[in-house]
């Protein structure tokens, strides 16, 4: 499935983009309207765009009494992306909704006030609705793998990651800070390995679909969010200069698919997990390595005269296309 970024298309103005997508994405909701931040609210970078816009939007009564009323009219699968500051806000807005998905945004960088705790917040929606439940989960946190997990078992239904993370420009001349509000949230090619840390992350930690998002330009930037473990994949700061973008990125991902042996972009997802437990344990022998002998370690892990787990090595059961998964993530 191609979806679009929250905020990166204005579907009522080019609803062609819109119908181009397997479901569109609006702009955050708030209980209240908002206007946002100061100007100036966007600034293009060397590496991407940065942004400040601080959930401007009608608030939630004008959006379902008008927005969502003209949004149906397109035909196209709805996500209503709510936000908030208190889990109570976040709840009523998703009792008030009927036949959507709703992308609760847990995460944007722009607003001062943190809201309260993840798992509270998606606790409270999913007594609130039995609407699909994804959480857009920030980067810019100690262990992005927790908080999904936070979220799964506090009834999530799935994840969207990742939103921006915080970046500063300064003007060439004047060398002060090019957005009003200073600090922004930094999209585009810049975000892309950080959201495919974060899709592979949590994709090896819980048993959700995820829309992978952050840079997402081609359809081998698309691809690679799939093998890394995306279920869908989502277009942000492409849209601004590329209309098309959903149509070609479509094309070219089932190329990309079809050149490395997948019949389907689908059949790739997690792919990149194959040798996992290789690398993880690697990882755990240099760390113990590390701790005994210090930083002087072989090149090759096999070195140390230690065994490597592979594919299959703690479970009998599994296949020669099975994909071992951690302990605690998925089945």
């Amino acid at each position: 499935m191609l979806l679009n970024a929250s905020g990166c298309l204005d579907a009522l103005a080019a609803p062609d983009v819109a119908r181009s997508l397997d479901a569109f994405v609006t702009k955050t909701v708030t209980p209240l309207p908002r206007g946002g931040n100061s100007p100036v609210r966007i600034a293009e970078t060397d590496v991407g765009m940065l942004n400040s816009i601080g959930l401007a939007n009608p608030g939630r009564d004008r959006f379902l009494a008008e927005t969502l009323p003209r949004l149906r009219e397109l035909g196209v699968p709805l996500w209503v992306s709510v936000g908030g500051f208190a889990a109570a806000e976040y709840a009523e807005t998703c009792a008030l909704l009927e036949d959507v998905t709703i992308e609760l945004n847990l995460s944007c960088p722009n607003v001062d006030e943190a809201p309260e705790s993840a798992a509270e917040i998606v606790a409270a929606c999913r007594a609130a609705t039995e609407l699909p439940l994804y959480a857009k989960l920030s980067p810019a946190t100690r262990d992005v793998a927790e908080t999904a997990r936070a979220v799964e078992d506090a009834g999530a239904d799935g994840l969207s990651l990742v939103n921006t993370i915080r970046g500063l420009t300064l003007d060439e001349h004047t060398l002060r800070p090019r957005l009003g509000t200073a600090v922004g949230g930094l999209s585009g090619p810049a975000l892309r390995p950080v959201a495919l840390a974060a899709v592979w992350a949590c994709y090896r930690a819980v048993s959700l679909p995820i829309v992978g998002m952050g840079g997402v330009a081609t359809g081998r930037d698309a691809l690679e969010l799939i093998a890394a473990g995306a279920t869908h994949v989502a277009l942000g700061t492409v849209l601004f200069a590329d209309p098309d973008a959903p149509a070609r990125v479509r094309r070219e991902l089932a190329a990309e698919a079809v050149a490395r042996g997948f019949a389907e972009p689908s059949h790739a997802r997690g792919v990149a997990h194959a040798e996992a437990r290789s690398l993880d344990a690697r990882s755990r022998v240099e760390v113990e390595k590390a701790l005994e002998f210090g930083p002087n370690l072989p090149l090759d892990p096999q070195d140390s005269g230690a065994s490597i787990p592979r594919r299959g090595d703690e479970d009998p059961g599994a296949g020669a296309g099975s994909i071992a998964r951690p302990a605690h993530g998925r089945p």
